[in-house]
């Protein structure tokens, strides 16, 4: 029976992962198409040529494809569907054209009120020493702005070649083993989990250093949207050292975004205004490459990553 459910979870990583690679060329063509690309136009790029970045299509694409054939159809899952086609609607023409932040958010917020008021994904309570604090109807507004945060903080690391792909695979595989050696095999969180994985390693082939395609905003927004929902799907009304689990995986995106937040609030700037001086902007200040930013952003997350394996598994 083991082996079964890892011969499963193979075969769901490894079609979604050809797919994916396989329809990122088609999806480079359409963004050239379509006016989806990234031009270079100030030093705060770390590319200095165009690059196509409608990625997000692409990852969308293999997300799909590993529905149709591995996910099986429920409430929860019509309006993970909604909330994802949001993402990538809104993001698609934010590639093509930037839109301004507000209408982005507008976009983001449609897509978690499609999850927590139509699937009814909340995280509901917490249990803290023993004692349960019921949310009540706060579950609604904890829920949708843990969907937003989460949503953003791969959106605003997505800045060097392979970063935000990179992470949120090393999330879904973290999750995925907890997942299954928890035994919640056969569940809506662990196929998400491994066809995310998937798609996200499939488009990284084309993105990884010196990258052929970006995410975009559709990509990236798409990728923390799903991480959202993974997280509230696996640990949703439970302990709150579980829920701090998936925090802990994604430590490394969070803290870079809580102190572009505060950096930006003390300068009297805008929170979604961009600027080099992310961590990722500090490494490559210190004379590393591209590549090894990536691989040293890569290894202190994996660390992050095995350390929530062994906590959360250690019962």
């Amino acid at each position: 029976m083991f082996n079964d459910y890892l011969d499963q979870i193979f075969l769901m990583v490894l079609t979604t992962f050809v797919f994916t690679a396989l329809i990122m060329p088609l999806t480079n063509k359409i963004a050239e198409h379509i006016g989806a690309i990234d031009v270079p136009k100030d030093n705060r790029r770390v590319h200095n040529k165009p690059i196509p970045k409608l990625g997000g299509l692409g990852i969308f694409a293999g997300f799909l494809f590993g529905y149709m054939l591995f996910g099986i159809q429920s409430i929860e899952m019509n309006s993970i569907l909604i909330g994802s086609f949001i993402i990538i609607i809104y993001g698609i023409i934010d590639d093509i054209k930037t839109i301004d932040a507000k209408y982005e958010l507008l976009g983001q917020v449609l897509a978690a009120a499609t999850i927590v008021f139509y699937g009814k994904i909340l995280l509901s309570d917490i249990t803290i020493f023993g004692q349960t604090i019921e949310f009540g109807l706060f579950a609604y507004p904890i829920t949708l702005f843990f969907i937003l945060g989460c949503t953003n903080v791969i959106r605003l690391i997505d800045g060097v070649d392979g970063l935000s792909s990179g992470i949120s695979s090393i999330f879904y595989l973290t999750i995925g083993i907890i997942a299954f050696f928890q035994g919640r095999v056969q569940s809506l969180e662990i196929t998400l989990t491994f066809i995310m994985l998937g798609a996200t390693s499939g488009f990284l082939v084309h993105n990884f250093y010196p990258a052929k395609l970006f995410a975009g905003e559709s990509g990236s927004a798409f990728m923390g949207f799903t991480t959202a929902i993974i997280s509230l799907l696996g640990f949703k009304g439970t302990l709150l050292t579980s829920v701090l689990v998936p925090i802990s995986i994604l430590a490394v995106p969070i803290l870079d975004t809580l102190f572009a937040i505060i950096r930006r609030k003390l300068k009297g700037k805008p929170i979604f205004e961009a600027d080099k001086e992310h961590l990722h902007h500090q490494f490559m200040k210190m004379n590393y490459s591209q590549r090894r930013t990536v691989l040293i952003i890569y290894a202190i997350d994996i660390l992050f990553s095995i350390a929530s394996i062994l906590y959360a598994l250690k019962d």
